[in-house]
């Protein structure tokens, strides 16, 4: 049995496959594409140092080889085969351009120093500076979690209330269409006043950020359900507060996590700005102070890992969310 389900997910993989001679394709051509790259690197000499040439050419020569054995096998990895062969032509893309960054950067200054930096120039920097990036991300993410945290936390509560009361959605939605517009930063002298530390403001610009449209969207999904259910509740027994935990708080979780995926959004656009308000370390501190430096190749090395860890806590929000709304396949 457990050999047939191997066998039809074999004949599932190789059916989405685009082969040469029996070899995947897609992974000859993302082989080419980064070898091509790492040709490239090490075999054109820099208009001007920028380190690590020799390491990044044997990363892309070591991917090139593992894209070259994966097109032999590949059909025989079952679901993770499945995943290369769908990312495959992403995979040719990112090589050809990291070819094509060589040539316009390092090799003919086409995109010159300081204002352009290379991939392995990108390298260089983590290498040379890695220890102080790690300290940054741990700063970070510890200032980035305290504010998003407190911030939908908060806003969650205030969602709730404007959506189930309309005495508080009297006096309070008007307030919160006030205060919604006006971007985070814009309230950075009045945080001065309000909060003893650098540190509080920055907590509470990106809180801010994060948490008026959590409240939107909580508000609104709670405003949206279905008056008939709270009827059949209150028919049934329900008080109010059954009503808000086991109705109107798990309808509103699509609208919820809709608002979560703005705040996340939003707290990451703030980030560098509340970083500047006297923080010592932290990835937005380190893209102004290489900034003021002209280390343009640290600003690109920094915002790199500030994109990978925005898109790996989206990555993990949506698992989160696909676990928690699994009630919703079929009923809605």
């Amino acid at each position: 049995m457990t050999d047939a389900i191997q066998a039809a997910g074999d004949e599932a993989v190789v059916g989405h496959v685009a082969a040469v001679n029996g070899l995947w394709r897609d992974g000859l051509l993302a082989a080419a594409a980064w070898l091509a790259a790492a040709l490239v690197t090490i075999g054109l000499p820099d208009v001007v140092p920028w380190g690590s040439v020799s390491l990044f050419a044997w990363i892309t020569a070591g991917v090139a080889a593992i894209f070259l054995t994966l097109s032999v096998i590949v059909h025989r990895l079952g679901r993770a085969g499945e995943v290369l062969v769908h990312y495959g032509p992403w995979v040719i893309v990112v090589g050809i351009w990291l070819a094509v960054w060589e040539l316009t950067t390092a090799k003919f200054g086409w995109l010159p120093k300081p204002f352009f930096s290379p991939p392995h120039g990108l390298l260089n920097v983590y290498v040379t500076d890695g220890a102080r990036l790690l300290i940054c991300i741990g700063y970070t993410l510890r200032f980035w979690a305290l504010g998003f945290l407190s911030g939908i936390v908060v806003g969650y509560g205030v969602g709730v209330a404007l959506g189930w009361s309309r005495r508080f959605s009297y006096w309070g939605m008007p307030l919160l269409k006030l205060i919604g517009p006006v971007p985070a930063t814009a309230w950075i002298p009045c945080t001065f006043y309000f909060f003893p530390t650098t540190f509080g403001a920055s907590i509470f610009i990106v809180a801010l950020a994060s948490g008026i449209p959590v409240a939107i969207l909580t508000a609104s999904g709670v405003g949206s359900v279905n008056r008939a259910y709270y009827d059949v509740g209150r028919i049934l027994g329900a008080d109010s507060r059954y009503l808000i935990r086991r109705v109107a708080i798990p309808a509103a979780m699509p609208h919820v996590f809709v608002g979560l995926f703005m705040a996340l959004y939003y707290s990451f656009a703030v980030l560098v700005v509340a970083e500047m308000l006297g923080a010592k370390y932290g990835l937005g501190w380190y893209i102004q102070f290489q900034t003021a430096y002209s280390g343009y190749a640290n600003v690109y090395a920094a915002l790199l890992i500030m994109a990978l860890l925005c898109a790996g806590i989206i990555r993990l929000l949506f698992v989160v969310r696909d676990r928690l709304l699994n009630w919703q396949e079929g009923f809605i």
